[in-house]
């Protein structure tokens, strides 16, 4: 297990907070219950039948669950109302609103968080990203002041000492297809936000492009040189820079040689790619060939935190994932 992972295990049972998992059709969120409850990273909520959980967790100890069976729960009759409440203006009936969040658990969770009886929901084992933000996007809405929600990779690479000791920030590389220079801009400032709530340390964010202050020239090198002059005027507090190839970003002989100077290259730690091609390309390259540890998609500028996973997840992926959450719970507080 990886340094940083230890650190968050140990931030989240300093205040415990209560998480939701909604994926009782997947064995692999009993897998991980069983470790976050042995391991009091968490207080947990799975929702499921009697039926579901049963299947799902055989031989598996999940006592410490709260366990909810939402077409018999006593509160299900005021989510619903919630539910209807927040959706009014688009003209959700109380029907319309029992068949959604009785079908599709992710909005029940959702409900859960919002009526203040939860403090986050991972989910995404077994759904598309889609499917997992589009409930808390209805529900939790966006956070305020924040332009757009996007998502990022928590990148925790093995023997590495660039970054923060092998820690980075990878965005977007979850949600945002093809950001414009302003929702780059946003991204980078998230971005940057999570990666020193999480890690603890100063962010140093790169813009990163196939060119490097002018090497080549393209509307897509265009893009993320104005992308960085909007980061630098619109939030002044940021140490960001660009545009900046990879090996300019983080390796500091490279730095030297191609962008001397620059108050970011060679040590960025938040990497902010083009798109969304480059980013999940390239978190899952570094996950498979470099055997990074990746948390996410960790979603940035919900009102709470709802946390999405890649469906090629393993079970401790979903605990330390649930770790994340749960610190950035204890921030919202």
């Amino acid at each position: 297990m990886s340094t940083f992972l230890e650190k968050t295990k140990e931030r989240a049972r300093q205040d415990k907070k209560t998480i939701v998992l909604p994926e009782s059709m997947d064995r692999r969120t009993f897998e991980a219950a069983e470790t976050i409850l042995k391991e009091d990273i968490a207080n947990l909520i799975i929702i499921g039948t009697p039926e579901e959980i049963e299947e799902n967790s055989k031989g598996l100890d999940i006592s410490g669950a709260k366990i909810i069976n939402p077409f018999t729960y006593e509160k299900t009759d005021e989510y619903l109302n919630l539910f209807v409440e927040l959706r009014k203006s688009k003209g959700l009936t109380y029907e319309e609103a029992k068949k959604t969040a009785l079908g599709d658990y992710m909005y029940y969770a959702c409900l859960m968080v919002k009526a203040g009886d939860a403090d986050g929901v991972v989910s995404g084992a077994c759904h598309s990203t889609a499917n997992t933000l589009r409930p808390s996007l209805q529900i939790i809405k966006t956070k305020p002041g924040v332009k757009l929600v996007s998502a990022f990779f928590l990148m925790v690479v093995p023997n590495c000492k660039y970054g923060s000791d092998g820690v980075f920030v990878f965005a977007d590389s979850g949600l945002v297809q093809n950001p414009n220079p302003e929702e780059l801009a946003a991204i980078a400032s998230c971005s940057a936000e999570s990666f020193e709530l999480l890690v603890g340390e100063k962010a140093y964010v790169a813009m990163l492009s196939h060119s490097t202050k002018g090497s080549a020239k393209h509307p897509d090198v265009d893009k993320v040189v104005e992308a960085t002059k909007i980061a630098q005027e619109t939030y002044p507090e940021l140490t960001v820079d660009g545009e900046l190839q990879f090996d300019a970003a983080i390796v500091p002989s490279v730095a030297a040689s191609k962008a001397p100077g620059s108050p970011v290259a060679g040590k960025a730690n938040v990497l902010v790619f083009p798109d969304l091609d480059a980013g999940n390309t390239n978190y899952k390259n570094a996950q498979r060939l470099a055997g990074a540890e990746a948390y996410g998609p960790i979603t940035q500028g919900i009102a709470m935190p709802i946390n999405d996973l890649s469906r090629g997840c393993s079970a401790e992926d979903i605990v330390g994932v649930v770790a994340i959450t749960a610190v950035q719970a204890q921030a919202k507080n």
